[in-house]
């Protein structure tokens, strides 16, 4: 573990906030999402009737918001990424924020994600990585303001500033991955870190 700790200092730094509770929840959300993959791979005309589309949304199909969530624009490869993504992502911010946060982290930037690009950024699409883009801008949020007593290593702390400035670039490049880092910034900031 000590090895394992002086090569990664994200590990090193967010082992010492985090409880040593086991990410279910990820687990949970990383299955239904998977699970929502396979069929999309199996059955090529799913990604049609649950994918956000904002003509389709207009017409009243306002349920393409939550289901964007869970199937992937990027087809294989997409939902390797996005669940790869997940899995780290989710099971550090599981452990930092513990499972109600970490709900209104993942599903809350997701949906404003998913509501920015019906409505501005990029009306037709699917993925679980805004919701990522969310959990990465929270974790973030941890290192730049980090509790009492536990040291940021610098590549820490360069990454977690980096967050923010590469989540600007991403909007004014009209790519729909910025805002729900800002967001996840702002939540992690106004909800704060599970006490341990």
């Amino acid at each position: 573990m000590t090895s394992q700790r002086a090569a990664n200092p994200f590990v090193d730094f967010f082992g010492r906030i985090s409880s040593p509770s086991k990410p279910w929840l990820t687990a949970v959300v990383f299955l239904v999402t998977l699970a929502c993959g396979v069929a999309q791979l199996a059955h090529r005309p799913l990604y049609d009737l649950v994918a956000r589309d904002a003509a389709r949304i207009d017409d009243g199909q306002w349920y393409r918001l939550v289901t964007g969530m869970f199937f992937q624009d990027g087809w294989a490869l997409g939902l390797a990424f996005n669940l790869a993504g997940l899995a780290v992502l989710g099971a550090v911010a599981e452990r930092v924020f513990g499972r109600g946060r970490w709900l209104v982290l993942y599903f809350g930037c997701g949906l404003f994600g998913q509501f920015m690009s019906y409505l501005w950024l990029n009306p037709v699409g699917a993925g679980n990585s805004m919701c990522n883009a969310g959990l990465l801008g929270a974790l973030a949020c941890v290192a730049l303001r980090p509790p009492a007593g536990v040291p940021v290593p610098t590549r820490v702390r360069v990454a977690a500033i980096a967050v923010p400035v590469l989540a600007v670039v991403d909007t004014a490049l009209h790519d729909n991955h910025g805002l729900p880092a800002l967001l996840g910034l702002a939540l992690a900031f106004l909800l704060g870190r599970r006490r341990v």
